[in-house]
């Protein structure tokens, strides 16, 4: 049954947390039937207990106030009263009694006093409103009698100390519950964390393969998927590497033979731009499948990356524009951001008119550094699509000799950069290219 949404947002994200609740839960039910029950079993006989207690109280103090002289009964009642804390006193006709509570422990207590002293007996918590355990009884000259027991002798209840047990017993459950769930825990975090580092094209270190059986599982599945991957991408990077170059040796003669053997000027420049344009989109096809996985992260400034590029552009007679905002250090692969942002300059300077600028700057709290062009842009409805590998626009920006392959790239590595890449229309016109990467944390 799916809960409502109100109920799942209120309810804990992670599994340690969701685990904990349900076993402190558990355990909450668990002692407090166990309470309800220990109290149920222990009521009658404390009950009647108490009611032996107050009928051998009531019985010796007859007895004793019967045998004394009648001179001493103030000494005996004074004596009784200090060192016992019993008090007696005469019962009146217009005594204001309070009985006893009507609950269950209370009724059995009096069926049991009844059958011990009598029917004529009678027991109240106060009289004339001075509180205590009542207890009335008669004498044998027919005077009547309330025997006052102090409040502690009746009201021992030893089901705090079991309760008192039973919350120590609690928390060390609920400490022991938190060791356990954090023990399953821990290694399903180790685990997501390694899937999205496969997620990201990247090999994560070996997962240690114990605790439980299914945990040992687990573990030893991702390791083999993560080697399988690992080895797929090689076989594919060499594949593809033999492929580039098997190609690129005959790309190599055709051009010697264009240039040696065709005497027409402009059907020699047409043969070179071809077999280029076939150089290129072999290089694409490397750059795809070589991946940026091997190179190591380094804390690097991202606005000298885009200085140098801009640098180079100026060199090349193709100037950008340059409006950089202060960055900090960023833990990046250099040479592949410096690859994302030049196939997002090239389609820029393909397809934006000549008009490129450079940009970086903090937003939403993540880094992002943008090539900004006035071309004709990209529809939103297509911007996902065109991510996915050989994908191109059919429209202004469609690119009929290109591969489909540079967007993808760009996308690979920053997502390898834990970030993303963001295509929107720029204000004014053109299209902004973004690169959002993480910040550093605090």
């Amino acid at each position: 049954m799916k809960l409502p949404r109100t109920l799942q947002r209120l309810l804990p994200r992670t599994l340690l947390v969701r685990a904990f609740i349900l076993v402190a839960v558990l355990l909450l039910v668990s002692v407090s039937v166990w309470v309800a029950l220990f109290r149920a079993a222990e009521r009658e006989p404390r009950a009647r207990q108490l009611a032996q207690l107050t009928t051998s109280v009531a019985n010796i103090t007859r007895a004793a106030l019967l045998s004394a002289d009648p001179v001493l009964r103030r000494d005996l009642l004074r004596e009784l009263s200090e060192r016992e804390g019993l008090r007696l006193y005469p019962a009146e006709e217009q005594d204001r009694v309070t009985p006893l509570p009507d609950r269950e422990f209370f009724t059995i207590f009096q069926r049991e006093a009844f059958q011990l002293m009598g029917p004529q007996a009678s027991f109240a918590i106060a009289v004339n409103d001075q509180p205590g355990f009542w207890i009335r009884f008669s004498m044998e000259e027919g005077d009547d009698y309330w025997l006052v027991l102090p409040r502690e002798r009746t009201e021992r209840n030893p089901t705090w100390q079991w309760l008192g047990w039973g919350a120590v017993s609690l928390v060390l459950s609920l400490v022991v519950a938190w060791l356990i769930v954090a023990r399953i825990a821990r290694p399903l975090k180790i685990m997501a964390r390694a899937a999205r580092a496969v997620g990201r094209g990247e090999r994560p270190p070996t997962l240690a393969e114990e605790g439980a059986e299914e945990v040992r599982l687990l573990a030893r599945a991702m390791n083999q998927m993560s080697a399988d991957l690992a080895r797929l991408e090689s076989e594919r990077a060499l594949v593809l590497a033999g492929i580039s170059h098997d190609l690129r040796t005959p790309l190599a003669r055709m051009r010697l033979a264009a240039e040696m053997g065709v005497e027409d000027e402009s059907l020699r420049a047409g043969m070179n731009d071809d077999i280029t344009q076939m150089d290129g989109i072999i290089g694409q096809f490397l750059d795809y499948a070589r991946g940026e996985e091997q190179e190591p992260e380094e804390s690097a400034d991202p606005n000298q990356l885009l200085a140098t590029l801009a640098r180079r552009c100026q060199e090349r007679q193709e100037p950008v524009q340059l409006q950089t905002s202060p960055l900090p250090p960023l833990r990046l692969r250099p040479r592949a951001l410096e690859r994302a942002l030049t196939n997002l300059i090239g389609n820029a300077r393909k397809y934006g008119g000549g008009d490129i600028t450079l940009a970086s700057g903090i937003a939403d709290g993540q880094a992002f550094l943008a090539v900004l062009d006035r071309g004709p842009g990209i529809p939103p409805a297509e911007v996902e699509r065109l991510k996915r590998p050989f994908t191109r626009l059919e429209a202004a920006r469609s690119d009929t000799t290109g591969t489909g392959l540079g967007l993808a790239i760009v996308e690979r590595i920053a997502r390898l950069h834990g970030g993303r890449l963001e295509l929107s229309p720029r204000e004014g016109g053109g299209l902004a290219a973004r690169l959002l990467l993480p910040l550093p944390p605090a």
